[in-house]
């Protein structure tokens, strides 16, 4: 295992016993962490070998509340922002973050920064709101933020941190993807450079499900669940029609997990693209050729991209938008006249659709599964806070909430890898080749053991 760093940043020992200081009792002692308690990284063994698994880079420290808490509440002013793009579950872990902080911890200020990082720089000259659990008691069922986003002005920093030391604010809870944990880091140095006692909490959301060290970043349940509703569609009118094709797609800048957990999850999906795998148009095991076989044979095709899919087919625009992401060219558009184009050299009739459901999909509410996993993150996000912990993010791992060093979660991108177990049960379910590219690479060696009835000898 590469050497890995679990450590979790703290403002000093948390020295204050809740039960004193607050009107809340905690008769039932409530599953109390203690910092010594954590959860495995990697969890996998081979037959054979030593097993290492208490190595301090295997370990990471487990989230939830602890017994003794760092700041008196009293005097806690929380912070709370959501910066990029939206997603589900937006308003759910606002309304987790204010609810907790009032009924657990009895803080009575939080505000809330409007429009992402520039709700903090003066020339923006956007007003702060109030947060209390009867702004919040009901947004858990809409779509969006309350406080609205925005991407970029993560780099402003001395001038984020100049309003936080301003207003007095000793917690900051940021709610966003890479760039907004990128720039919640830079804070929380910033902080420590001036010996300031602020907490910084990030609480993940990429609805492409890509950040590193995260099983599972909310929103994304709900992504997969509404793009299913769209691929249904595309079946039904590409199935109803003479060599009907459905085109949909997803979002997924780097990373395929929506467009292959819906394929997944519908089964109607013929062709699955995804950045990380490269694909042909043309050639004999090329996707159009491919897709002239389908046709042919069952009458009717579905494909669903990812939106970072293919990028290589299409000339760089050369801009980036104001979270540095470069900007894409539209893979949907481009299948679509690209496929056009090739049926028409052939003489073939189609009937080709194209759905893009992405803003329908990342301005909907929570589903109720997301709903509450963003109401745990909140709350975790919160016992983490108020224990004196800066400089991380709430994860869930192997089904755990776990605290993560904030620097181990936008160390790289998380990506599906073409040789391991999702992309081959997304390309069992659709049928698809391995790869729709001339040039075949060979897959790499398995070498786990499992029970099997005999030795394999046929080679497919």
């Amino acid at each position: 295992m590469k050497k890995l760093d679990f450590t979790i940043s703290a403002l000093g020992k948390p020295t204050l016993q809740l039960s004193t200081i607050s009107k809340r009792k905690d008769v039932w002692r409530t599953s109390y962490v203690s910092d010594d308690q954590y959860i495995l990284y990697d969890i996998a063994v081979t037959k054979g070998t030593s097993i290492r698994s208490s190595a301090q880079n295997n370990l990471i420290e487990r989230a939830g509340p602890r017994e003794k808490i760092y700041f008196d509440p009293a005097k806690v002013h929380a912070g709370v922002v959501t910066c990029g793009g939206l997603c589900p579950g937006l308003n759910d872990v606002i309304r987790a973050i204010v609810m907790t902080l009032c009924y657990r911890y009895d803080v009575k200020q939080i505000s809330g920064f409007r429009y992402g990082y520039r709700g903090f720089l003066s020339r923006f000259k956007l007003p702060v709101m109030e947060l209390t659990p009867d702004v919040v008691t009901k947004i858990h069922r809409l779509g969006g933020t309350i406080l609205g986003a925005s991407r970029g002005s993560g780099d402003c920093v001395e001038e984020i941190v100049d309003t936080l030391e301003r207003m007095n604010i000793n917690m900051l809870f940021t709610i966003g993807g890479d760039g907004t944990q990128k720039g919640a880091l830079d804070i929380s140095e910033e902080a420590k450079k001036r010996s300031l006692k602020i907490a910084v909490v990030g609480i993940p959301k990429t609805i492409d499900n890509d950040l590193s060290f995260v099983q599972k970043s909310f929103g994304f349940q709900t992504a997969v669940s509404r793009a299913v509703e769209a691929v249904d569609c595309a079946h039904v009118e590409a199935h109803d029609g003479v060599n009907g094709i459905g085109i949909v797609k997803v979002m997924g800048r780097e990373s395929g997990f929506i467009a292959a957990h819906t394929a997944m999850a519908i089964n109607d999906v013929n062709y699955v693209l995804i950045p990380e795998v490269p694909f042909d148009l043309e050639g004999e095991n090329g996707l159009l050729t491919n897709l002239e076989r389908r046709l042919k044979k069952r009458n009717h095709a579905v494909i669903l991209v990812a939106e970072g899919a293919g990028q290589e087919h299409m000339d760089d625009s050369g801009i980036n938008d104001a979270s540095g992401n470069k900007k894409l060219g539209d893979i949907g558009i481009y299948l679509k006249e690209r496929i056009n184009e090739y049926f028409e050299r052939k003489r073939m009739e189609i009937n080709l659709k194209y759905i893009d459901p992405s803003y329908m999909i990342r301005s909907a509410p929570a589903n109720p599964n997301d709903s509450t996993y963003c109401a745990r993150l909140g709350a975790y996000a919160v016992h983490a806070a108020m224990a004196g912990k800066t400089g991380l993010i709430i994860s869930l791992i192997h089904s755990h909430f776990v605290h993560v060093p904030i620097h181990m979660a936008v160390s790289s991108r998380k990506c599906i890898n073409p040789h391991q177990e999702l992309w081959r049960d997304v390309t069992e379910a659709t049928g698809q080749p391995l790869l729709l590219q001339e040039r075949r690479k060979k897959p790499r060696k398995n070498n786990k053991s499992t029970s099997a009835l005999g030795k394999p000898t046929i080679r497919k």
